[in-house]
């Protein structure tokens, strides 16, 4: 008997290797390479997950132009915003034990808020819709504006001059996409834990996943197979521009991962490893606004809700410091494609890529031209 059971687990094991192994449609590799040359994107990683397993991880290009380093599948490059549904999936960790309020004002975690926050609820937070003005914005940080993106605040000032700035709508009138939100929501998370966001990401959701390469961004730890990120400035293939260390470990966006974890985040998605489904429920439902219409944009919390062709599509990208990078996933095919770059948002598309890789895998996916 243990010879049969460990012949039939042998044969699992191979089956599963085999389908891992399962070679990409035809034209992918070419598109792809396609793709890098005509947006002159210096390296791209390609993910693609079937029921959260990996079917496709592959570099195509180089992950540092200066060392002529190709791109592989362990290359890791910064999260930009994909990395806000990892806070936000850690917030409804916290709602789920009772410590957040979803519904609760945000003054209870900035008792030094102006009067202006009392009505901004968690969740505007979460869906953007609270009204609070981007600290990121061209205004704010150009030379003389209040935000110097060189210089290395605490959290608490960096909170406090969030605070300072006057919101530009009542909360759920409208929603607009606002970094602030997140840099909030990674304040409170501390708030509540008593620990900085991304030790408690690494406690909670990394470590218990296998995610062995995903971590808050450090500019001076050795970080094994890391990437550059690049720019174009007119025509000319530049280095990321410098930011201070405080602007890579806001909640808002600031990860290190590569394919190979993110397979492992996709697989957890179809499971209540992390949260319950209700809670998943309500993270990939759209916004509400005040007049009881949905949001336009499809956004939920961390995610845009979209279908193409028919199909669920939740989906969300990122850009960072020469970094762009986009996660689409077709919930109903159980079909996820990932694509990350490096090179900066205004001059290349993961979105593009991922959606036409993934009709390249399913047809029925294929945007319309």
């Amino acid at each position: 008997m243990k010879i049969i059971r460990l012949g039939s687990l042998l044969l699992l094991v191979l089956a599963a290797s085999l389908a891992a192994a399962q070679p990409a449609p035809r034209g992918v590799d070419q598109y792809v390479q396609s793709e890098l040359t005509r947006q002159h994107i210096p390296g791209i990683a390609l993910g693609v997950y079937r029921d959260g397993k990996i079917v496709t991880a592959k570099g195509y290009g180089l992950a540092n132009v200066e060392l002529n380093v190709p791109v592989k599948a362990e290359t890791i490059f910064q999260s930009g915003s994909i990395g806000k549904q990892f806070a936000a999936t850690a917030v409804m960790m916290l709602v789920e034990q009772g410590k957040i309020d979803l519904d609760g004002s945000i003054t209870r975690y900035f008792p030094d808020a102006p009067a202006t926050w009392q009505n901004i609820k968690v969740r505007n937070l979460l869906s953007h819709t609270s009204g609070l003005a981007e600290y990121e914005s061209d205004e704010k940080t150009k030379p003389g504006g209040p935000v110097n993106m060189r210089t290395d605040y605490t959290e608490e000032q960096f909170v406090k001059m969030i605070e300072s700035f006057p919101p530009e709508f009542a909360p759920g009138e409208k929603w607009v996409y606002t970094n602030s939100n997140y840099v909030l929501l990674g304040a409170i998370i501390r708030e509540v834990t008593g620990k900085f966001y991304g030790d408690y990401l690494q406690e909670r959701i990394f470590k218990p996943l296998g995610m062995t390469s995903t971590r808050v961004i450090s500019e001076e730890d050795i970080v094994p197979n890391r990437a550059a990120g690049y720019r174009l400035v007119n025509g000319e293939l530049k280095n990321q521009e410098w930011v201070a260390p405080l602007f890579n470990t806001t909640a808002d966006g600031a990860l290190y991962f590569n394919v190979l974890d993110l397979s492992k985040w996709d697989a957890a998605l179809y499971t209540e490893k992390l949260i319950r489904k209700s809670s998943l429920d309500q993270v990939w439902t759209p916004a509400k606004l005040n007049n009881g219409k949905v949001n336009a944009d499809g956004y939920g919390f961390a995610w845009f809700v979209h279908s193409i062709n028919g199909h669920r599509l939740i989906e969300h990208g990122g850009s960072w410091q020469g970094f762009h990078g986009h996660i689409a996933r077709y919930v109903d095919d159980k079909l996820t494609v990932v694509v990350l770059t490096n090179l900066d948002s205004a001059h290349s598309d993961a979105a593009l890529i991922a959606h036409h890789v993934a009709g390249l895998y399913q047809p029925a996916l294929m945007p319309k031209p």
